[in-house]
């Protein structure tokens, strides 16, 4: 089982509560084929430090699933991911218990900084994993899972859905799927 330290740690009800309005530091470097960004940080990964933390969190079975690492990795090995020339960050800083707790002001605020990190990074793609984050953020009301017909900063924009267990609409094959096309173009670009 990959990451097998990440499934022994289980925040206590109070490190939970102590980790709502807390940050995460993002895994970026030069060379970027995909900055992958979240919504926000969720509290069990806040708590730990580490991204899409949550046991349930289909994110690390996506990115193996299509093909972006070799091996199934977890939190614990989140900055394995720059030597694969991948990075994590998010478009709200803050954690939350769900992402439905950020308002609309954070998210938009949160898309300025995101762009601003890219504008300094010039990932080749970005990935945003959030349809309705994105809309947001970003103002594109229209926007649909797949590429975007507008960049950030520069790069290229891909919207993928997001891999939280509470999204239903997504099975963790059909997520794996959509990432691969992701996978694609950035094999080509």
């Amino acid at each position: 089982m990959a990451d097998s330290a990440a499934r022994r740690i289980r925040p206590t009800a109070q490190q939970l509560a102590a980790a709502h309005g807390k940050t995460i530091p993002d895994v970026l470097g030069p060379d970027l084929r995909v900055l992958f960004c979240g919504i926000n940080p969720g509290l069990w990964s806040a708590a730990i430090g580490k991204h899409f933390a949550r046991p349930g969190n289909r994110f690390w079975p996506a990115l193996h699933g299509s093909g972006f690492t070799p091996r199934l990795l977890g939190p614990w090995q989140q900055e394995e991911l720059l030597e694969l020339g991948l990075g994590l960050s998010n478009v709200a800083s803050r954690a939350t218990a769900r992402a439905d707790e950020l308002t609309p002001e954070e998210l938009r605020s949160g898309g300025e900084i995101l762009a601003e990190k890219v504008a300094t990074y010039r990932p080749r793609w970005v990935a945003i994993l959030g349809i309705g984050a994105y809309r947001t953020a970003f103002g594109r009301k229209d926007a649909t899972i797949g590429p975007q017909p507008s960049k950030l900063a520069g790069s290229p924009v891909w919207v993928l859905p997001n891999p939280s267990g509470l999204n239903a609409h997504w099975t963790a094959a059909t997520l794996a799927e959509e990432f691969a096309r992701l996978r694609v173009a950035a094999d080509e670009s």
